[in-house]
């Protein structure tokens, strides 16, 4: 019987691509938006590092513009007041440095599915804070995608290192 790790290592032969063509397009179609993704969470951490998230008070500042854009009793004013402006220091970094290892992860394909629990985390306190609209489904969406398959192992190091580590949580 094959392994579950031996089961990713064919995919990518002529054999494997003939026969399974829907899942293959399938496959390809996930490691490109997953690649996409890494490249969005990429730019957005770097982004922070340039405008100085991690060295002076502007996300202080952000948060107290958006605090006079909201509901005085709406729960993102109760999360921004009671949450991110007393720890804005460590949530600058909490966020910068997620979102780097989300994209390097997704990119890489290495611990990919927690790669992917950051971004939905960030995600989720981005929504929770007043942030949230339509355009955020879809990066909900493909959250889950990347939690529920194995792209990592499709394409990534987390094939070589789940067979390097076959009793690892991180490489699943």
């Amino acid at each position: 019987m094959m392994s579950t790790i031996d089961k990713y290592t064919n995919i990518w032969t002529w054999p494997w691509i003939r026969q399974h063509p829907v899942r293959t397009l399938g496959i390809g179609i996930h490691i490109f938006l997953r690649t996409l993704f890494g490249i969005f969470w990429l730019a957005a951490g770097i982004n922070k590092i340039n405008k100085g998230w991690l060295t002076t008070d502007i996300l202080h500042e952000i948060f107290l513009d958006r605090l006079t854009e909201m509901p005085p009793d709406s729960f993102a004013v109760f999360y921004l007041q009671s949450f991110a402006i007393p720890l804005v220091e460590p949530v600058a970094w909490v966020v910068t440095i997620g979102e780097l290892y989300a994209a390097i992860g997704l990119l890489l394909g290495t611990t990919t599915r927690w790669a992917a629990w950051m971004s939905l985390f960030i995600l989720l306190n981005l929504a929770i804070g007043g942030y949230y609209d339509a355009s955020l489904i879809p990066f909900f969406i493909l959250n889950i995608i990347f939690l529920l398959w194995p792209s990592g192992r499709w394409l990534g190091f987390d094939r070589y290192l789940a067979q390097r580590y076959p009793d690892s949580r991180w490489f699943r």
